[in-house]
C-alpha cells in the first residue's frame, strides 16, 4: 500500500491521505472544490465547483501514475439534487468513458461545497 500526496491538489483538511495505491488501482479521497493555490472553495455556482473538482481529481490521478480516463468508479455527493442535470454536463466532459457510478444528495458537505467526487481507477503501465 502506497499514499498519494501532490501539492497541485488541496492537502487533506483531516486524518487521511488524497489517495492510496494498492496493486494497480488508486483510491482517491473525496475532493471538494478547493482552489489548492488559495485554499479556499472560490466557485459558488454547481459547474464551477465541479469543474474544480475534476482539475484536484485529475491532478491525485496524475501524481498515482493514472487519469481520468482510467476511472473504473466515481462516487459523487451532491447538496442539491436539483443540481444534477447541470453536474452531468461537466462530469461528461470529463469522464468519457463512463465509469461505473453512484451520485447521491447529502445535507451538507465539508466548507459548505456544492460538490463532492471520490474515484477508483486502474493505474497505467
Amino acid at each position: 500500500m502506497k499514499t498519494v500526496e501532490t501539492k497541485k491538489a488541496p492537502a487533506a483538511i483531516g486524518p487521511y491521505s488524497q489517495a492510496i495505491i494498492i496493486g494497480n488501482l488508486v483510491y482517491t479521497s473525496g475532493q471538494i472544490p478547493i482552489n489548492p493555490a488559495s485554499g479556499n472553495i472560490e466557485a459558488a455556482d454547481i459547474k464551477s465547483q465541479a469543474e474544480q473538482v475534476i482539475m484536484n481529481l485529475s491532478e491525485v490521478l496524475k501524481e498515482a501514475g493514472s487519469s481520468l480516463e482510467n476511472a473504473v468508479k466515481t462516487t459523487c455527493f451532491l447538496k442539491n439534487m436539483s443540481d444534477f442535470a447541470a453536474f452531468n454536463e461537466v462530469y461528461a466532459k470529463y469522464f468519457t468513458g463512463k465509469p461505473a457510478r453512484s451520485c447521491v444528495e447529502v445535507s451538507a458537505l465539508p466548507k459548505g461545497a456544492l460538490v463532492e467526487i471520490e474515484v477508483i481507477a486502474a493505474i497505467n503501465n
